[in-house]
């Protein structure tokens, strides 16, 4: 390249974490003491999700302005994420991340309330897997919370500011509800807490899910903990899965390795209690695997029907149900194709977890 050449966007470094911050009623107090402390050189990009009133633009660029010098990005459609940068979601907009790329749509009114948070943090989960921060501070209602459960499914970092603390506490207090924030700080303690999580010299960020498995003798010890307290063999779960939220664990834990956290589950019975509440959390919402539950309609549901006479009861059983949304989605589809063939809804559906919390 000669000395007046720039480099193209896509040659641009990529941000060692993407920290997308949710707020709403009562947001920019702590979004302005989350950035006043915030370092200006964490190799992290900042992406804000608000509730934007549609009729008047936001000042929000020029308040975050007053409290870091990091550059602040109103986003422009196709704007590539970079280190040390915000980036504003614009009124009337709806926005996702692919590719590392910032994509807005407009708002479609007719669809009434919209969760614009919730629905950029899914996008993240997908687009960053342990690559991803997701925040939620004050607001009102549950936007947020639906969105945390993907970003901890694929291995990020969820953090809430402390309900307590929050002007309006119903977000927060709906990601508490979930069991699966990682850590409750007020808003000026988590870039430090976000600056350890990612300085972890033992973390590899990019290290491809196949080869994040050990062995040995205290992953052995872990499991073994586990099937002694709770009487469930997690080793017959996905390895990655497992692997990933326990070294989420030993990062929160500020353990140096997986002996030294073996070591410390053994004499910690609460922090064994977070790991199994970790590893037993589901994501799931109604209609989580289109694919499944088009094949379920149009296959399997007919072809049930087809076998029993019109009064034989249908009983359906749903095992690891986590919170219910599959069981219902399943009792919804069931409904509408017995009201199809106008035969009476006779229909038992039972539905199991052994999480107790999630039930």
């Amino acid at each position: 390249m000669s000395s007046n050449e720039q480099p193209t966007p896509e040659a641009a470094i990529a941000p060692k974490l993407i920290v997308a911050v949710g707020a709403s009623a009562g947001g920019l107090d702590p979004l302005e003491r989350f950035f006043a402390v915030l370092p200006r050189d964490t190799g992290m990009a900042f992406v804000v999700l608000q509730h934007l009133s549609p009729d008047f633009e936001s000042r929000m660029d020029e308040l975050l302005g007053r409290q870091t010098k990091l550059q602040i990005h109103k986003v422009t459609d196709g704007i590539l994420v970079e280190p040390d940068h915000v980036y504003l979601i614009p009124p009337r907009k709806e926005m996702i991340i692919a590719g590392g790329k910032l994509l807005l749509t407009d708002k479609d009114d007719s669809r009434g309330f919209s969760l614009p948070i919730d629905h950029f943090f899914r996008s993240l989960a997908q687009d960053a897997g342990r690559r991803a921060v997701a925040i939620v501070l004050s607001g009102a209602g549950s936007d947020g919370s639906r969105g945390i459960r993907e970003v901890h499914e694929n291995g990020g970092l969820v953090i809430c500011q402390v309900p307590e603390g929050a002007r309006f506490q119903s977000m927060p207090l709906s990601a508490k509800q979930t069991g699966i924030v990682d850590l409750f700080l007020p808003p000026e303690e988590m870039p430090s807490a976000i600056v350890r999580y990612a300085s972890d010299p033992e973390r590899t960020w990019e290290t491809p899910e196949g080869e994040l498995v050990p062995s040995g003798s205290a992953m052995d010890d872990i499991l073994r903990l586990l099937r002694a307290e709770y009487g469930i063999d997690f080793a017959h779960y996905k390895p990655s899965t497992v692997v990933r939220r326990i070294e989420r664990r030993i990062n929160l834990s500020n353990q140096l390795d997986i002996a030294e956290y073996a070591r410390m589950l053994a004499t910690t019975p609460d922090e064994l209690s977070s790991l199994y509440r970790d590893l037993l959390i589901g994501v799931t919402r109604f209609f989580r695997d289109t694919e499944a539950f088009e094949q379920l309609q149009t296959q399997v549901i007919p072809a049930i029907l087809a076998a029993r006479t019109a009064n034989e009861e249908i009983r359906v059983w749903i095992a690891a149900c986590a919170t219910g949304e599959e069981a219902y989605t399943i009792a919804m589809l069931f409904h509408e194709a017995l009201e199809a063939a106008h035969r009476p809804l006779n229909l038992k559906i039972f539905a199991t977890d052994v999480h107790r919390h999630s039930l």
